[in-house]
């Protein structure tokens, strides 16, 4: 391995990486780990990690997303297997269509991209039962346990999905790098160790094994033998509260050392501290659920903004991370059940915490249900950028926490910002003036003093909702208030911070003031290129504009909606198991307000997503098919309102469906319900409007 002193050397040079998902080769290649980061054929490395649940998109769009996902600057991939998605009736396993895991994994191996299998038994994943099928709830073993009856149940399950792993282990060339056992467990580490040893026997083989950090194990599991990940998020549709700002989500805004979550899950993780676990610092700070966005509960329908996960993002760098894990970095719809919706409820068996829609996970990720892609796909693809040009460099770095670690909401006393630095010579500076809500003001005077630099020559004011990364002492540059994005082809790329000065100061003593933006083309000074955000999101390593224009076109045609009926009368919202509002049952939607959407007829058209501007409490939408003279109708997504337009990728209709209904439960006067301050509460319903981009 290199010495850090050589790892400064060689960066200096060169910096520039291959990001691991474009390694095809690397399949198999030696991976060890310390406490810094991954070390994969003696590479060093800063991965980015992005959950999408295969079964949850339609099989013929994998490849697709996949590729998007790359793009998007993901150099790992992971995803559930849900239990009860694959078993819903006990004894019949259907690894078919959307359910193939086996065929996923091909598509994952051709484009080269590294998958963690989540494996279970328990996911949550805001499925039912957590995804235990009901068979084995009811069969009146002690769940997620080492009672023997459920132990056997998992062994059945783990050698199924041996079946579609065998033969594309890494070991063999193939993308599965790693597994994890059970998920949000804090109970005996026996337990995960006993799920381990089942998968050891049946013939799993991994570089490594994982388990969520959080809660706190009851009891450890010995050292090495499952690295535990981290996670946070802006906000929560499991908090029990209905208003705004609820709970400590807070904190993910501020750099501490503390790898915990106190706001995860909790629902059901009562009083978690946070605190540091044990032999925790002796692990890689790796992340596996940073939220790439949120999910609406019933009770909770959270509206998230591009700065949300991005600000999130920089903040778990800038406190140490070398793997950032997005929970959900792609969105998706659940598949059709055999015997019962499987999206979580009150009502459900086990884990009925929420009250979640039936269909929808879109999850406000960086590209949605439909593969759409959202504004901070581009914003963290920056930060990709950087962590894959420069992860040999950043990896071994510590971090230095100049400011309060334990802040309370809302303050906005003083700036925010860390540096990590391996030898106190090269730094990296991490600045956030952003939290959720929190309106924070532009912070002025501003100097930093960083590995004996201080910078900027004169004090700057730093915007309110910047989040930045300054360099100190890289790459021939010893300080710059630009945030360092790339270095490729010997060409070093900067992005412009909006509202701050850049100033550019190099290790031979010149030193640029107010320096603009000049593009890709166009150097600053040798080989240093500045570029604004835009540009260094979208036109540093372009993508493909083909792989990004189904429903993210620039096209949008109106379509026609009829109302047909109004709605009925007023539904009664109970109050369910957990205390919050239960969300409306099937027989409800009867006295529904109906609209008739006619879809249009063209084939490029109908490759389209659909956008429907409405107000209401809860949409649904309907596929109206025509088969030999006969008329079916069938649910196809449904959308709790918090504001957002209802989507819809037109693509994946029957070719003989040519009209769609939704069906809209009036807004209600004072509903036990959280609406965000983008939605319109006024009471009724209506649709404003409906179209189609292509």
């Amino acid at each position: 391995m290199l010495s850090i002193r050589s790892l400064l050397t060689v960066a200096a040079i060169s910096i520039a990486t291959t990001p691991l998902s474009a390694h095809g080769n690397l399949f198999g290649k030696p991976v060890s780990w310390d406490r810094h980061s991954l070390i994969i054929d003696g590479q060093r490395l800063c991965g980015v990690m992005g959950e999408v649940h295969y079964s949850r998109i339609p099989a013929n769009e994998w490849r697709e997303e996949v590729e998007k996902m790359k793009a998007g600057g993901i150099t790992m991939l992971a995803c559930y297997v849900f239990w009860n998605h694959i078993e819903e009736v006990e004894n019949q396993f259907d690894w078919s269509g959307q359910r193939n895991l086996r065929a996923f994994l091909e598509v994952c191996k051709e484009a080269g991209m590294p998958v963690v299998l989540r494996m279970g038994p328990f996911c949550h994943g805001e499925v039912r039962n957590g995804g235990i099928p009901d068979f084995v709830v009811a069969s009146g073993c002690k769940l997620r346990s080492e009672d023997p009856v459920f132990l056997r149940y998992t062994e059945r399950l783990y050698r199924q999905i041996f079946t579609q792993v065998q033969g594309l282990q890494w070991k063999d060339g193939g993308p599965v790098i790693a597994a994890q056992f059970d998920n949000e467990y804090g109970g005996h580490g026996s337990y995960l160790m006993a799920l381990k040893k089942i998968a050891l026997g049946i013939g799993f083989d991994l570089p490594f094994y994982t388990r969520t950090g959080w809660p706190e194990l009851a009891t450890p599991v010995p050292f090495g033998e499952m690295i535990p990940l981290y996670g946070d998020y802006a906000d929560g549709f499991w908090d029990r509260s209905t208003r705004e700002g609820a709970g400590t989500y807070y904190k993910a805004f501020n750099f501490h050392a503390q790898r915990g979550s106190t706001a995860i899950a909790s629902e059901q993780l009562k009083h978690q501290e946070g605190g540091q676990q044990q032999t925790e610092n002796t692990y890689p700070y790796f992340t596996c659920e940073l939220g790439g966005g949120m999910m609406q509960s019933y009770h909770r329908r959270i509206f998230t903004y591009p700065e949300d996960a991005y600000a999130m993002a920089v903040v778990k760098l800038g406190s140490g991370s070398n793997l950032l894990g997005y929970y959900m970095y792609h969105g998706g719809t659940n598949p059709t059940g055999k015997l019962n919706y499987l999206n979580e409820t009150q009502r459900c068996l086990v884990t009925n915490y929420n009250d979640m829609p039936v269909l929808t996970y879109d999850f406000q990720a960086p590209l949605g249900e439909f593969g759409q892609v959202n504004p901070h796909y581009w914003q963290l693809r920056k930060l990709h950028l950087f962590m894959h040009d420069y992860g040999q460099l950043l990896a071994p770095m510590d971090v230095v926490f100049p400011c309060e670690q334990d802040i309370k909401q809302k303050d906005d006393s003083h700036l925010r910002w860390s540096y990590r630095t391996a030898d106190g010579t090269a730094a990296f500076v991490f600045v956030n003036n952003y939290e959720r809500f929190a309106g924070l003001t532009a912070k002025s005077g501003v100097q930093f003093d960083v590995c004996g630099v201080r910078f900027p020559s004169k004090p700057i004011t730093v915007p309110a909702n910047a989040t930045c990364i300054f360099p100190v002492n890289v790459d021939g540059i010893r300080y710059a208030t630009a945030q360092l994005i790339a270095h490729r082809d010997g060409k070093i790329y900067l992005e412009q911070i909006k509202g701050i000065p850049t100033e550019i100061a190099l290790q031979d003593g010149r030193v640029m003031k107010n320096v603009k933006a000049r593009g890709t083309e166009k150097p600053v000074y040798k080989n240093i290129y500045l570029l604004d955000s835009e540009t260094a999101a979208k036109e540093l390593a372009p993508v493909d504009p083909g792989l990004l224009a189904r429903g993210n076109g620039k096209k949008k045609m109106p379509l026609e909606v009829t109302k047909v009926k109004e709605a009925e009368g007023k539904r009664s919202i109970s109050i369910g198991e957990k205390k919050v509002a239960e969300e409306p049952i099937d027989a409800d939607f009867d006295t529904a307000a109906r609209y008739r959407i006619t879809l249009p007829t063209d084939s490029a058209e109908r490759n389209g997503l659909l956008h429907i501007s409405y107000r209401g409490d809860v949409a649904r939408l309907y596929a109206v098919s025509e088969t030999n003279g006969e008329t079916s109708i069938s649910l196809i997504d449904d959308n709790f309102y918090n504001g957002l337009p209802f989507l819809y990728g037109l693509w994946r209709l029957p070719a003989d469906c040519h009209t769609l209904e939704l069906r809209i439960l009036p807004l209600q006067e004072n509903m036990p319900v959280y609406f965000p301050r983008e939605a319109d509460k006024t009471p009724g319903e209506a649709v404003m409007k409906a179209s189609v981009s292509f």
